[in-house]
């Protein structure tokens, strides 16, 4: 989200928007009362799509009061290859800087190659480790399309005999007739060290979906969040090579998960956050559960997927808020608004700590939002939404 700030002040009437989505994002604004355009330009709020970011950010000039829902190259985040690139470059230069301890704290993902331009280091590594499982994934792509576990070469060929693999293939035939083929890329995957021994609860693999707001990168301002939800596998988990192919056992999508046999759409594949803390919580203790989601909430970039409509709603709606474009909160800088969390301002947010003073995480709590909408706008004099 660009951090720059509305002056209302300067304005009369509603405020702006344009976007070409018709769901939560759209009545999140439309409950706000702000007034829709189809203009490509005159917009104070643009909820807009990656691919305009990408062609037009760079050739047009965002008036001060205007404000868009992504940052410039921010796929340098959400493309898992660049993601995983910035990771490791930072890790490295931590590392030249004799600053082990903050190096190690980007040990959290696993090994990790890019192919095809990593494949003979990948090759290398693999021969290390014998009867390991792989992952593979493209980079472009969600809802577990085109992913894929292995524990042998051989279970890659065919994605290396693609035709795509293949780079600077020239037709004799072609060259003869003076039209050489453009040369032709590889579709880029990363592979992953598959993490052989994930927390389980009933047996099965769940991963989290949890949201970041970034309103500046100077100095980095982020909010977390407090509700999301954990995606559940459907089958038990098991490493058993028979199942590595089988991603109602290994993947946690739910655009894979609702095609399962037998899976019920009522009850789903999800669990509120909260619910999933407080199960945790039941099993290993309050201590270890908050040093956990301390941990998560460290190693929080970025995850805006798709999520339950009231959660969404109260995302979206709380994102406006703490952006202020009726400016009713005159600049002020808060630690909690709606369900957001101030975790980063030029520095960590010390105010979060448990009764030992240690730092601690609000992540997976009890979502107070109404009740801390309704303070903060009282001292605004403004209705609180719930």
């Amino acid at each position: 989200m660009d951090g720059r700030r509305w002056r209302s002040a300067e304005r009369a009437g509603p405020l702006r928007f344009r976007t070409t989505f018709r769901n939560v994002i759209y009545d999140v604004f439309k409950a706000r009362g702000w007034k829709e355009t189809e203009s490509d330009t005159d917009w104070d709020v643009a909820w807009i799509d990656t691919g305009w970011v990408r062609e037009f950010f760079d050739a047009v000039h965002l008036e001060e009061q205007q404000v868009i829902n992504h940052f410039r190259n921010h796929y340098e985040l959400t493309r898992k290859d660049l993601l995983i690139k910035n990771l490791k470059r930072m890790q490295r230069s931590l590392v030249r800087e004799d600053r082990l301890a903050e190096a190690s704290s980007y040990d959290f993902f696993p090994l990790t190659f890019v192919l095809p331009a990593d494949y003979g280091l990948f090759v290398e590594e693999f021969k290390q480790q014998a009867g390991a499982i792989w992952i593979m994934k493209p980079i472009g792509k969600a809802q577990g399309k085109g992913i894929f576990l292995f524990n042998k070469l051989s279970q890659i060929s065919e994605w290396k005999k693609d035709a795509k693999w293949r780079p600077n293939m020239h037709t004799t035939s072609a060259a003869a007739a003076g039209d050489a083929q453009q040369p032709q890329q590889a579709e880029t995957y990363i592979v992953q060290r598959y993490l052989e021994n994930p927390l389980l609860i009933g047996g099965k693999k769940f991963d989290l979906r949890l949201y970041a707001l970034v309103t500046n990168f100077q100095p980095l301002t982020v909010y977390l969040y407090r509700s999301g939800f954990a995606r559940f596998s459907s089958s038990r988990y098991t490493v058993s090579k028979s199942t590595l192919a089988d991603s109602y056992v290994h993947l946690t999508n739910a655009a894979i998960q609702k095609t399962a046999p037998g899976y019920e759409k009522d009850l789903g594949c999800k669990w509120a956050l909260r619910e999933l803390k407080l199960h945790l919580v039941s099993l290993h203790g309050s201590e270890a559960i908050d040093a956990l989601f301390f941990s998560i909430q460290s190693i929080v970039v970025n995850s805006l997927l798709a999520a339950d409509y009231e959660l969404k709603y109260g995302l979206l709606d709380d994102v406006y808020t703490i952006l202020d474009p009726e400016g009713l909160l005159e600049d002020e800088l808060y630690e909690q608004v709606g369900g957001f969390d101030l975790v980063y301002h030029n520095g960590p947010v010390r105010s979060s700590a448990d009764k030992s003073g240690n730092p601690a995480s609000r992540l997976g709590c009890f979502d107070d939002r109404a009740r801390n909408l309704k303070r903060l706008f009282k001292q605004h004099s403004k209705p609180a939404k719930s």
